[in-house]
């Protein structure tokens, strides 16, 4: 059923957020973003490190990504784009192996010849499924034992999935692996490890700052740094907002804006005059709430007990994420997979993708660490961190000198996705709430692919089609 556009809210600006406003500024709406953070882009927003600016975590596009290449071919940046094949590094025993075509994966020193045949056709086989759904039903743990073998699952998925998932990996379903292999076969043009990934050049600083030009150019409106504390149903049927001006942000803001030295970033912190003002509040017809399910469920006083615990049962994944700027290059491997015991997920090498004349010359490195949003690592401090990663560093590349580093940025995100449990489909809460016109669309409701952007796209896209297309 589509509804009637008029006056419309959108909570949260990342990308499902803008591709929102965008589609229906489009098609006539009125369309007001708040967004709490002091720029544009949610996960995908931009920072400066050192004396570069890029993406606060990492990002890459797919040739296969056609709901990011369409975005950004609309907003004028088709032709912006930079295509490369990559390579993939395994740390594994104590040694760094490169697995980027099939020679190299027969060449496996971890695995004997039976277990690679068989990791092999589990993938291959993966790639093949269709029907996701009945995946939901088993735990990928029994899933990848009776298809790879023990031994390979001890040795090689296991401490794969511990790194993404941490102990959640014991409820989560067959389905995230499926998810993952589908993602990294579209990404291959032929053989086993042929990648060719893309970006933007200027990163998602270039991409974010022309796609708010481009929503101002169709009259939304943004406000940033602008905390909404609840949404509730008025007796004239309209919803209002209340607001407030984040207060934790202000700083942040002012700071920004004296130590940016890219236009791009400058620009993205400034493309609201101004914050709400404390304690104020709007009235809309529609809005759409694209923020964690369990925020949702908090700013939502009217909706339903029963909503509220669905939306509250949402178990999500955290990350904590070290931007490094470094004199030199770790490897050649834009992803380094690890099985070992380290500090990090594994070690994402932007400039073995991107051009390092956009990094001053400098190698930027990504060192991520999934974990629990109540996970103790983020109490740690910035120098804790950073203490505890550059000498893992040390120990796992010998000629990295801890001298190396320019520039170390940590992030911390309690709410990144969520967990894909057993029978997760069955219980994600509509996007349609008790509340007329009141509407949740997040993250949650990805329920056959991974967490990226062109998902979170997809998503904005079809809810747009679905809801409100006329």
């Amino acid at each position: 059923m589509s509804l009637k556009l008029q006056n419309i809210a959108i909570i949260g600006s990342g990308f499902l957020g803008l591709t929102l406003a965008l589609r229906l500024a489009e098609s006539g709406a009125k369309v007001t973003v708040y967004e709490s953070a002091p720029e544009i882009g949610g996960l995908a927003s931009a920072w400066q490190i050192g004396d570069v600016v890029w993406d606060k975590h990492y990002h890459v596009t797919l040739a296969s990504d056609a709901w990011t290449r369409k975005i950004v071919e609309e907003i004028g940046l088709g032709d912006e784009f930079e295509w490369v094949e990559t390579k993939t590094g395994f740390y594994t025993d104590g040694k760094l192996v490169s697995m980027s075509n099939t020679l190299e994966f027969l060449q496996f020193p971890p695995l004997d010849l039976v277990s690679k045949f068989r990791l092999g056709a589990t993938i291959f086989y993966a790639s093949r499924v269709k029907d996701w759904k009945a995946l939901e039903k088993i735990s990928v743990e029994d899933w990848l034992t009776k298809l790879s073998g023990k031994k390979t699952f001890e040795k090689m998925w296991k401490p794969l999935l511990k790194a993404k998932l941490g102990e959640a990996y014991r409820e989560t379903s067959a389905a995230f692996i499926w998810a993952t292999i589908q993602r990294m076969y579209a990404a291959r043009n032929s053989g086993l490890k042929r990648e060719m990934f893309g970006y933007v050049r200027g990163g998602y600083a270039r991409v974010l700052e022309r796609f708010g030009e481009h929503l101002r150019e169709k009259g939304v409106e943004i406000h940033l740094n602008s905390r909404v504390e609840s949404i509730e149903k008025s007796e004239d049927g309209r919803i209002r907002i209340f607001a407030a001006e984040n207060t934790e942000n202000t700083e942040k803001i002012q700071r920004t804006k004296r130590k940016a030295i890219s236009a791009h970033l400058k620009n993205l912190s400034e493309i609201s005059v101004s914050s709400v003002a404390n304690n104020s509040f709007d009235k809309f017809d529609s809005v759409i709430l694209t923020c964690p399910s369990n925020i949702a469920a908090q700013i939502c006083p009217q909706l339903s007990e029963t909503e509220k615990a669905r939306l509250e049962n949402i178990k999500y994944q955290g990350i904590v994420c070290a931007s490094a700027i470094l004199k030199k290059s770790l490897s050649n491997f834009y992803v380094t997979n690890i099985t070992d015991e380290t500090p990090f997920t594994g070690i994402i090498e932007m400039s073995a993708l991107v051009d390092k004349a956009e990094f001053g010359g400098n190698a930027l490195v990504y060192l991520p660490k999934y974990v629990a949003p109540d996970d103790e690592l983020f109490e740690k401090t910035d120098a804790e961190i950073k203490e505890v990663f550059v000498t893992a560093l040390e120990k796992m590349y010998l000629h990295f000198k801890r001298e190396d580093v320019v520039a170390f940025n940590i992030s911390r995100v309690r709410q990144v996705f969520p967990l894909p449990t057993l029978d997760y489909s069955v219980n994600v809460p509509p996007v349609r709430t008790s509340l007329e016109n009141v509407f949740i669309v997040n993250s949650a409701q990805i329920t056959n692919g991974t967490l990226n952007v062109n998902e979170t796209i997809q998503l904005a896209e079809r809810f747009f089609e679905k809801h409100f297309e006329n």
